[in-house]
């Protein structure tokens, strides 16, 4: 797999979108490829969202057709991936939680915010980059964003299932991030992304094998 950077995201979204082919699964397995390498850190996945959100841009001032399916294909696909990093978070959190003492409320804490910082961002992010494009494929952004904040997002379900799973065991202790050393922070998450990695990498290649 070829190293995926910012600008490496922007150029393979546009040439999807211009291509016109498959634009919803080949924004998915853009995304969760792009997520398997740089992990599953809000901060991570926010640049991801708006460089695959730019070259979507990019790609459609190039088209003169219709760019509504397009944009609708494209979010879905997106929503699709952060869905299943989502997922994977649960999962990872399932296992590690399985051990007991080895996995502490901190840690549990720390890897629910991250979730909820990433949904959070999700539709904010999006937004923020398709007000830059053409007045015509800003509009189509704004009609997709509008019904998804409406209606809700796959990941924006799959997030409230996992804190719902583990709100008891986060009601039983009063742990406030912010007051976690940034050290202490990112020792306590490696092995919870080297879990959830894995499991995504498993979750990326089950979709391809379907």
């Amino acid at each position: 797999m070829s190293e995926l950077n910012n600008e490496a995201i922007t150029r393979e979204a546009a040439a999807t979108v211009v291509e016109a082919t498959d634009i919803r699964s080949r924004v998915r397995s853009l995304t969760l490829n792009a997520i398997r390498q740089r992990h599953v850190e809000a901060a991570q996945v926010r640049q991801i969202v708006s460089a695959l959100t730019s070259g979507i841009n990019f790609g459609l001032e190039q088209q003169a057709r219709d760019s509504k399916a397009a944009v609708g294909e494209a979010f879905a696909g997106l929503d699709e991936a952060l869905r299943k990093s989502a997922e994977a978070t649960h999962l990872a959190l399932q296992q590690l939680s399985d051990h007991g003492n080895e996995f502490s409320d901190i840690e549990l804490t720390v890897a629910i915010e991250n979730l909820r910082q990433t949904e959070r961002e999700f539709l904010a992010t999006v937004s923020e980059v398709a007000a830059a494009a053409s007045d015509r494929i800003r509009a189509e952004w704004q009609e997709v964003v509008t019904h998804a904040a409406r209606t809700g997002t796959d990941t924006g379900r799959q997030v409230a299932d996992t804190v719902n799973t583990f709100s008891k065991r986060m009601a039983d202790v009063a742990v406030d991030v912010r007051v976690v050393g940034g050290g202490a922070v990112r020792q306590l998450s490696s092995r919870f992304v080297e879990v959830s990695s894995g499991i995504l990498a498993g979750l990326t290649d089950a979709i391809k094998e379907k």
